[in-house]
C-alpha cells in the first residue's frame, strides 16, 4: 500500500527533527561521528584509502630451479652404487634434471627508491624475482635480505624511479572494530582489494600451530587468500599498518593474520644495514605452568631446561623455577616470554621476576644472539 502524502511528509519532519536534536547533542561535525560519514559525501573512504596506497601495490613473480628425479624417475635409487653394482651398471651417476617452479605474491613499495616490502616465504630459495605494478610494466628485483623468523623480506627494483610509495602508519594505535583493507593479488588478480575489520591484536603465531616464527599479528576478517602474502594491510587512512602474511579458513569463515607494520620497520633498518637480522635468546627450554601450581600460581612460565653457559645459566635461573614476570609485565604463556626477549634485543639487561621454594627472586639476564 503506498503511504500518504501526509503520511511521508510527517516522516520526513520527524528525520528532520532527530537530526536537530542529535546536531545538538553531538556539535562534532558528521565525518567526526564515523570515518564514513563524510567521505561518503564525495566518495567511498576505502576508495579514497585505495587510490592513497594502491599505486605501490605490486605483483611478485619467482622462479625456483628444481631438481627433479633423473631417467626413469628414481635418480635416488639409480645413484645407489650397491644398486649398480649388485645389476651391472657403471658407476657413473644419473645427473638429476632440473625443473622450474613459479610462485606469486604480493608486495608494498615503501622507498621512492625502490625498496618493495613482502614475505620471506614469497621470495625463498628464488633464482629470478620480477615486479609488476599497477601499470602493468614489470622489473627485475634482487633480494636485499630475508628473515624467516619473522617472514619478512626486502627487494630492490633494478629500474629507475622514484617510484609511487605507500605511506607507513603506526600499528600501535590500531584497535579491535578499527577498518581493515587488504590490497593484493589473491590467486594471480591484481589490483584486488577486500574490506574487514581489526578483530583481534597480538595474535601469537604459536596459537595457530606456527612454532618456527616469532610474530605476534594483526587478526582480521578482511579476504586474505593465496597471492595476497607480502600485500599491505591498510588503516581507513590508506596507511600501511601490517603486511598480510597467513590465513586460517574454514566452513562459512576466514580469518586472515598480519605482520604489524611497526615490527617491520624494525626488521627493515636491520635487513638495509647489513642483510641480515639479529634475534635474541636467553638459552631456557619452557614448559606450561600447571592450573594452578603447587604454590597457588595461576600465571607464569616454567623453567623446563638451560642451556649450560647461556644467558639464563649465568644469570642464575635453575630448571624447576617460574618465570612470573619479564620487564615488569606478567607472565601467562611462553610466548609471552619469547615476546618480551625478542623485544628487548641483544646485549640488553632484561630484568626477570622468578619464583623458586615459595619465594620470589628479581633477576637481571642479558639475552645472547641466536645463531644463524
Amino acid at each position: 500500500m503506498a503511504l500518504s502524502s501526509r503520511v511521508l511528509a510527517s516522516g520526513v519532519a520527524g528525520l528532520t527533527a532527530l537530526g536537530a536534536i542529535a546536531a545538538a547533542v553531538h556539535p562534532e561535525p558528521a565525518a567526526a561521528l564515523s570515518p564514513m560519514a563524510g567521505a561518503l559525501s564525495r566518495q567511498s573512504f576505502v576508495a579514497a584509502a585505495v587510490r592513497r596506497s594502491g599505486p605501490a601495490v605490486v605483483t611478485i613473480d619467482t622462479v625456483r630451479r628444481v631438481a627433479s628425479p633423473g631417467r626413469g624417475g628414481s635418480s635416488a635409487l639409480l645413484n645407489d652404487p650397491f644398486f649398480r653394482q649388485f645389476f651391472g651398471l657403471p658407476f657413473t651417476p644419473t645427473p638429476p634434471s632440473q625443473r622450474t617452479e613459479r610462485g606469486q605474491g604480493s608486495g608494498v613499495i615503501i622507498q621512492s627508491d625502490g625498496l618493495v616490502l613482502t614475505n620471506a616465504h614469497v621470495v625463498e630459495g628464488s633464482d629470478r624475482v620480477t615486479v609488476g605494478l599497477q601499470d602493468g610494466q614489470r622489473y627485475e628485483a634482487r633480494v636485499v635480505g630475508a628473515d624467516r623468523l619473522t617472514d619478512l623480506a626486502l627487494l630492490r627494483l633494478t629500474g629507475s624511479g622514484p617510484w609511487a610509495v605507500a605511506p607507513l602508519g603506526n600499528s600501535d594505535a590500531l584497535q579491535v572494530g578499527d577498518w581493515a583493507i587488504a590490497v593484493g593479488n589473491p590467486f594471480g588478480l591484481d589490483n584486488t582489494v577486500t574490506l574487514g575489520i581489526v578483530s583481534s591484536l597480538n595474535r601469537n603465531a604459536s596459537k595457530l600451530g606456527i612454532t618456527d616464527k616469532r610474530l605476534d599479528l594483526i587478526q582480521t576478517d578482511a579476504a586474505i587468500n593465496p597471492g595476497n602474502s607480502g600485500g599491505p594491510l591498510l588503516n581507513a587512512d590508506g596507511e600501511v599498518v601490517g603486511i598480510n602474511t597467513l590465513v586460517r579458513s574454514g566452513p562459512g569463515a576466514g580469518l586472515g593474520f598480519a605482520i604489524p607494520i611497526n615490527r617491520a620497520r624494525k626488521i627493515v633498518g636491520q635487513l638495509l644495514s647489513s642483510g641480515r637480522v639479529s634475534h635474541p635468546v636467553i638459552g631456557v627450554g619452557l614448559i606450561p605452568l600447571a592450573q594452578p601450581n603447587a604454590q597457588g600460581l595461576r600465571s607464569g612460565v616454567v623453567v623446563g631446561s638451560l642451556q649450560p653457559g647461556g644467558p639464563a645459566d649465568r644469570a642464575g635461573l635453575r630448571q624447576g623455577d617460574v618465570i612470573v614476570m619479564a620487564a615488569g609485565r606478567s607472565l601467562n604463556a611462553a610466548s609471552q616470554l619469547v615476546a618480551a626477549v625478542e623485544a628487548n634485543g641483544v646485549g640488553r639487561p632484561l630484568d626477570l621476576r622468578v619464583l623458586r621454594a615459595g619465594g620470589y627472586l628479581d633477576l637481571r639476564v642479558i639475552p645472547g644472539e641466536m645463531a644463524p
